[in-house]
């Protein structure tokens, strides 16, 4: 009998038809067992997402995505999905705020969060809109073979993109230091469910990705930050399930970041299944 791994893409506003491309592209590459099958669905009810085994919340508007969500009763079982079922979950800009435990520049009661990073995020810290760039971007994850082997970089694109500002404590509930700080929201906390979920909770956060050094126009704001001048912009991070990048790898033609998440997906839903029903 066929199994598929189901891929939600969350097609509620932004660039999730860009997603699609690439995960199809990408998962020509990735070999499962002989009965099992990648399928991509788009997610905009509850009841689409609980047939998927991951998810991506692609780049869009973060304040839109999180109303549209919660208006169309999907925010709670988006919290279930990443925080609760543990699953693997990617975000891409808008995504990576969502996902965030704090993010600041905004108005509380205007924006409500996922969560799943123990992170700070700074929303729009790079500018505007006409201040989108691009920029070469080394990632060692990449790598499928020796740490020396070389890999080409991949173009990363920044559109009013956030920046992961601070990597904050690993705690199972809410971050209560971030709660009382001037424009700046938390999620909600949500305890584990079940011995797969629970393996992922307290677990570091990971800095995949770095600018390599701020530029010269955002060197004041990083020091008003308090930030660290020499270890670069974060702009990609992991913790267990959540994944989350600052950039969109989605809008270019350029499968890696795809490839090697949809592995993480493979590998992890094949520990889940070994747990819940062992032979």
């Amino acid at each position: 009998m066929t199994e598929n791994i189901t891929i939600g893409v969350l097609a509620l506003q932004g660039a999730f038809y860009e997603h699609f491309k690439l995960l199809k592209q990408a998962a020509t590459d990735i070999t499962l067992s002989q009965d099992e099958k990648w399928q991509f669905v788009e997610v905009r009810t509850p009841q689409e997402l609980s047939r998927c085994d991951a998810l991506i919340i692609p780049g869009g508007e973060s304040t839109t995505v999180s109303l549209v969500a919660a208006r169309s009763n999907l925010l709670e079982p988006l919290r279930d999905f990443v925080k609760v079922q543990r699953r693997p979950t990617w975000g891409t800009c808008a995504g990576l705020i969502l996902l965030a435990e704090s993010a600041n520049r905004t108005k509380k009661g205007g924006q409500d969060l996922i969560g799943g990073l123990d992170v700070k995020v700074n929303r729009n810290y790079f500018g505007r809109q006409t201040e989108s760039f691009q920029a070469d971007l080394t990632l060692p994850f990449l790598r499928t073979g020796h740490e020396d082997e070389w890999t080409a970089p991949f173009n990363g694109i920044f559109i009013r993109a956030p920046v992961v500002e601070r990597l904050l404590p690993v705690v199972s509930g809410e971050q209560v230091g971030e709660k009382n700080l001037d424009e700046t929201v938390i999620a909600p906390a949500r305890d584990p469910k079940g011995p797969v979920a629970s393996g992922q909770v307290l677990k570091s956060v990971e800095v995949m990705a770095t600018l390599p050094g701020r530029s010269k126009k955002l060197i004041e704001k990083a020091a008003s930050l308090a930030l660290d001048e020499e270890v670069g912009d974060i702009v990609a991070v992991r913790q267990g399930n959540v994944f989350g990048t600052s950039f969109h790898p989605e809008l270019t033609d350029d499968a890696r970041i795809h490839a090697w998440w949809l592995r993480q997906v493979r590998d992890m839903t094949y520990i889940k299944n070994r747990i819940q029903s062992p032979r």
